[in-house]
């Protein structure tokens, strides 16, 4: 599978599993910019889904 047949969860599992292998400190601020992309994203689709 080339990287362009990845899907957007295969995408997340493959940063959520280099985060795991980061010491403590840094997993932590990788856990929270994940978090905060997400939230952003769904923040988008549900004003998104409210004007359309």
């Amino acid at each position: 599978m080339s990287m362009s047949d990845e899907s957007p969860a295969d995408g997340l599992m493959s940063r959520l599993s280099l985060i795991e292998d980061q010491a403590l400190e840094s997993r932590a601020a990788a856990f929270t910019q994940i978090h905060d992309e997400l939230q952003q994203q769904l923040d988008g689709k549900d004003a998104f889904s409210r004007n359309g």
